[in-house]
This record gives C-alpha cells, structure tokens and sequence, in this order.
C-alpha cells in the first residue's frame, strides 16, 4: 500500500506525515514525480477518448 499512498500524496488526495521533514532536493524531486505522474494521466485519457471515437 505505500505505492498508493505516494500517489495519493503527490496528487494532493493525502495529507503528508507532518512529523517528515523533507529537504529541498525531495520537494524537487516530488515536483517532478507530480508532473508525470499527471502527464501519464492525461495520455491515458486521450488514448481512451481516441479508442472510444472509433
């Protein structure tokens, strides 16, 4: 479960452990995961709405 739990918490669905204090390089790191992780969302969606046209 803590796959899920990282997606969510990138996604802004979790709230993040307060008592984990991450350094610059994490929150950087978290940055760039949010972003693909959202990019893979919307090819997925654009694949399915393409799947679904035809």
């Amino acid at each position: 479960m803590g796959i899920l739990r990282q997606v969510a918490e990138y996604l802004y669905i979790k709230k993040r452990d307060p008592n984990d204090k991450p350094t610059q390089w994490m929150k950087y790191m978290h940055g760039i995961n949010r972003i693909s992780i959202l990019l893979f969302l919307v090819a997925m969606i654009i694949l399915a709405v393409k799947l679904l046209r035809r």
